[in-house]
């Protein structure tokens, strides 16, 4: 449920997809580029990856830049209208909170029947008549088989979304195996969280994905 204080810096557009205003930058954007924060019992910023904790909501730009920013100049304060406390630590702790969702996500999905795990299953998937909706690949994986699948991907037609931001020990820590490169989710209501929330983890793993540049041409 979105509180009274929220809905003041809330807009739709003509699709319906909710906006924020980014207390940082004053810019209004989709909230799949914002990051919630709210004040705990103790006057203590902490994020809000699943944008259900109770309080007023405080919108920050999904990056780590943006999250260094108003902690050093005390915006949450400003836009909490409150004095509350963000620690320096702050964006370490929302990255982690934005990847142990993603993982959670991918264990019920695991667990739901509705992921397929390794090069072989996500190709025949891919091939199949109900063909995954997101493609789920490790950014420290070999490029060849990236590569591979992303063309079948498209000599199909398919138009899946392609989640790089995890590493293949992130992966297979959600998924019980090791050495987890190559992965996709039927379409549905998890396979658009993780869309959604992997969208917002680009914002503090820009770095890590240039150093591991997409096969994709």
């Amino acid at each position: 449920m979105i509180d009274a204080a929220d809905k003041m810096d809330e807009t739709d557009d003509v699709r319906g997809a909710r906006e924020r205003r980014d207390i940082v930058s004053g810019t209004v954007m989709p909230d799949s580029r914002l990051m919630r924060f709210v004040a705990d019992p103790d006057g203590q910023v902490v994020p809000d990856a699943a944008g259900k904790l109770p309080g007023r909501g405080l919108w920050v730009a999904s990056t780590r830049a943006a999250i260094k920013t108003a902690v050093e100049k005390r915006l949450f304060s400003r836009a909490a209208k409150a004095p509350v406390t963000a620690t320096p630590d702050l964006a370490d702790r929302t990255e982690k909170a934005l990847v142990t969702r993603m993982l959670g996500d991918l264990g019920i999905a695991r667990r739901g029947g509705s992921l397929l795990l390794g090069f072989d299953n996500v190709l025949r998937g891919l091939q199949s008549a109900k063909p995954p909706k997101v493609l789920i690949e490790a950014f420290d994986g070999a490029a060849d088989g990236k590569r591979k699948l992303y063309a079948a991907a498209h000599r199909l037609e398919l138009n899946c979304v392609v989640i790089e931001s995890l590493n293949s020990a992130e992966l297979g820590l959600a998924l019980g195996r090791e050495n987890v490169i190559h992965a996709a989710v039927q379409p549905g209501g998890l396979a658009e969280r993780l869309t959604f929330d992997a969208e917002r983890l680009l914002g503090f793993r820009e770095r890590l994905l240039a150093r591991n540049e997409s096969p994709r041409a």
